[in-house]
């Protein structure tokens, strides 16, 4: 499997009671297979992967891929522990994933061998992909360029997901050009970070990992579009557009702006959220809700 274009990552929404809202889940799964996006990405850090059980994770990555329509599904496995991350993989593999994502997550903070093991871990048990996830603004764990060579050479190694390229299309270019030069040909680079999306794809980068892919995918397919096509200008246009969302995402962070998004569009209920996580409230909400009617955005 070749992970490229545009991958959407769900929400993971939760009722009132606490519980994962099911139906609102699989009715954000029907969407993004209805905007026929390249893959789908659950149990991300936007759906909220750390704060669910290993059952509750289980049952969404099944529901994911009942519900892909035939998408790829690539469902994320990180745990603090390598002992539950082979078993959420063992429980993606067995709901028919196409592939899993894993970031280093950790309380005490992660040396390069911890996490080269880790990979070298997972990697040895997997018969299916594995996407690496480097996130440090959450994990806060950085990779250097010494550990993106050693784990892509681990068996499985399909991807890359990095943490967004430089503002500028030349030093964008120079930047993916680079980690190309580290990695195995067929290990795929897929840039992060939603303001990014359209300068990384310009820059070379195979496929965009997406916030709001996973509750606004035409909005995003379009980006992915233009960019694949070589229309590197119309995709700069159709991002700079949503340029008070992504001020929105770096103000608040994207998981609590894209969660009021799915509310108001009434994709999910509200609060939607798992505590301690609260959400937007009063005239943070407002602002994002203001936002969503400038742009027009729509379900």
């Amino acid at each position: 499997m070749t992970l490229t274009g545009l991958s959407a990552f769900p929400l993971t929404p939760l009722t009132s009671a606490g519980d994962v809202d099911e139906a609102a889940f699989a009715g954000l799964v029907d969407r993004l297979a209805a905007a026929e996006v390249d893959s789908i990405s659950p149990l991300g850090s936007t759906g909220s992967y750390a704060y669910l059980h290993r059952d509750e994770r289980a049952r969404v990555a099944r529901l994911a891929v009942e519900h892909a329509a035939g998408v790829p599904v690539i469902v994320g496995i990180g745990a603090l522990r390598t002992r539950d991350v082979l078993a959420h993989a063992e429980d993606a593999q067995s709901a028919g994933a196409s592939a899993v994502l894993l970031a280093p997550m950790s309380y005490q903070p992660l040396t390069p061998d911890d996490v080269f093991g880790l990979y070298e871990d997972v990697t040895r048990e997997l018969s299916v992909p594995l996407v690496v996830y480097d996130n440090p603004g959450t994990t806060r764990f950085t990779f250097t360029d010494d550990l993106y060579r050693a784990v892509a050479a681990l068996p499985g190694v399909s991807s890359i997901k990095i943490p967004g390229v430089p503002a500028t299309p030349g030093e964008a270019t120079a930047h993916v050009d680079g980690l190309r030069r580290l990695l195995p040909e067929h290990v795929t680079l897929g840039v992060s970070g939603d303001v990014f999306g359209a300068t990384g794809l310009n820059a070379g980068c195979d496929a965009w990992y997406s916030v709001i892919g996973g509750t606004l995918p035409e909005t995003t397919s379009v980006i992915t579009r233009a960019a694949r096509s070589g229309d590197a200008a119309g995709a700069i246009e159709a991002s700079d557009r949503l340029r008070p969302l992504w001020d929105l995402f770096a103000e608040h962070g994207s998981l609590r702006v894209v969660a009021v998004i799915a509310e108001h569009l009434g994709l999910v209920s509200t609060p939607s959220l798992p505590t301690p996580i609260r959400g937007l409230s009063g005239e943070d909400r407002a602002k994002v809700v203001g936002v969503v009617e400038e742009l027009e955005l729509r379900a």
